[in-house]
């Protein structure tokens, strides 16, 4: 099965999908992850390094980036941002999509989950089963509480046995790394992944909003 996440930033697959990415990939599936933005030249080079170091923890073995510009996203041309995500979905054919939450505080989030919205149309992907909208510390919650913006989960999955590649994998990141109690710091995620596995019985979760999802799949 083919799976993809988009991720607006590097490090967001691995806040919002580190745990179920790396479930994904012990059981087969390909794994494809597509940061959407990279800053300059400098910042990309060291943070691509970091993402491959996180990636090669959780399996994850094909790494894109659309290289669109970090904050001034909604500043470009929409045929252009349209066309590099139905570019990629063409390339990948997902059959599960993972993207940012809407209400997202951060610009770039908000455009990315509009844009695969657009990309991932049912009538351009037959074979899409799934998609699925994430939550991403430091920008799914701090955003100005409304009903428009309210992360709801509705499905939940169990990465007891992956929590340590969620975090090995984020400690790769050392640049995005803060000291608690920042929400990007080991002891936030640890402690988000336990919150969202008590509510279901798991001892660590990740939670998601099923944006679109196949009967069939269901039953």
């Amino acid at each position: 099965m083919n799976v993809l996440v988009i991720a607006p930033h590097n490090d967001d697959e691995v806040l919002g999908v580190g745990g179920t990415i790396a479930k994904y990939a012990s059981q087969g599936h390909h794994v494809t992850v597509c940061e959407v933005t990279s800053g300059d030249k400098s910042l990309w080079e060291m943070i691509s390094v970091e993402a491959a170091a996180a990636h090669a923890v959780l399996g994850v073995e094909d790494f894109r980036c659309l290289h669109l510009p970090v904050v001034d996203m909604r500043n470009t041309i929409t045929r252009e941002l349209n066309g590099k995500f139905e570019e990629l979905i063409r390339s990948v054919r997902p059959e599960i999509a993972f993207i940012p939450h809407k209400g997202d505080m951060h610009v770039d989030h908000q455009e990315t989950a509009k844009a695969a919205m657009v990309a991932l149309r049912p009538y351009s992907n037959p074979q899409l089963k799934a998609i699925y909208a994430y939550e991403t510390l430091s920008e799914t919650e701090w955003n100005i509480p409304s009903v428009e913006n309210a992360f709801i989960p509705d499905t939940w999955n169990d990465i007891s046995d992956f929590i340590q590649k969620k975090l090995d994998a984020m400690r790769c990141y050392k640049s995005q790394l803060s000291d608690f109690p920042n929400p990007r710091s080991i002891e936030a995620i640890e402690a988000l992944a336990k919150l969202r596995g008590s509510t279901i019985g798991y001892k660590y979760a990740e939670s998601f909003m099923t944006i679109r999802r196949k009967m069939e799949d269901l039953l």
